[in-house]
């Protein structure tokens, strides 16, 4: 009797690249648009801060603005103080940034200068002094700036002794990055003080001047 012929192994479909990169696509797709429901959230929040206060403003307030529901608005932020750090968190990641593009030339305190100056640039001194008020009227911004800059401290630390490419530099950078942050928290208190009448970039200027004077 003749022995049934082995069923041949069925070969599995090959995928075209369209359907291998179709996950990949949607996947990008979901975090472009949680980032942008981020992002609306945000814009929304600190408009409706700046306008009104930030005890005046309500969740219901800030979710109607950015035409979300309120459980769209806790899965991103688990409170409105959070939606002020986040705001002040993108502005941390942005130096960090500018000091990494920095010129390769430039010393750690040149690059953390320049790259200040480039982002200040970008500062409406109406809206300075609007969050300079909105922290000063509420303990709780006060503590979360706190936090803020001592994270910036350290993420500026950390991008310049990226930048420099060698691990005896650790000392310099943090040195580097404690004495900016420190500047920055005087300055942004004394331009804002002062009615933010000087362009951001010249005080800028003026403040490492005096920080290069004081070791002199």
């Amino acid at each position: 009797m003749r022995r049934p012929a082995l069923a041949r192994k069925a070969a599995k479909p090959r995928q075209s690249k369209e359907n291998s990169a179709a996950p990949a696509e949607r996947s990008g797709l979901r975090a472009r648009k949680r980032q942008e429901t981020r992002e609306r959230l945000t814009r929304a929040a600190m408009t409706l801060f700046l306008e009104r206060g930030f005890e005046a403003t309500t969740l219901d307030d800030i979710v109607a603005a950015a035409n979300v529901s309120r459980r769209t608005f806790f899965h991103y932020f688990a409170s409105k103080e959070d939606v002020v750090l986040a705001w002040q968190e993108d502005g941390t990641a942005a130096l960090v940034a500018a000091v990494a593009a920095r010129p390769a030339g430039e010393s750690m305190l040149q690059a953390a200068e320049n790259a200040i100056i480039e982002l200040v640039r970008q500062l409406d001194p109406r809206e300075a002094i609007a969050l300079a008020r909105l922290k000063r009227d509420n303990p709780a911004l006060q503590a979360r700036d706190q936090a803020k800059y001592e994270k910036m401290e350290r993420e500026l630390a950390d991008a310049l002794l990226k930048r420099a490419n060698h691990k005896a530099d650790r000392m310099k950078a943090r040195l580097v990055a404690m004495i900016t942050t420190g500047a920055m928290r005087v300055g942004a208190d004394l331009w804002t003080a002062d009615g933010a009448r000087e362009k951001p970039e010249l005080f800028a200027k003026r403040m490492f001047a005096a920080i290069r004077g004081i070791f002199e």
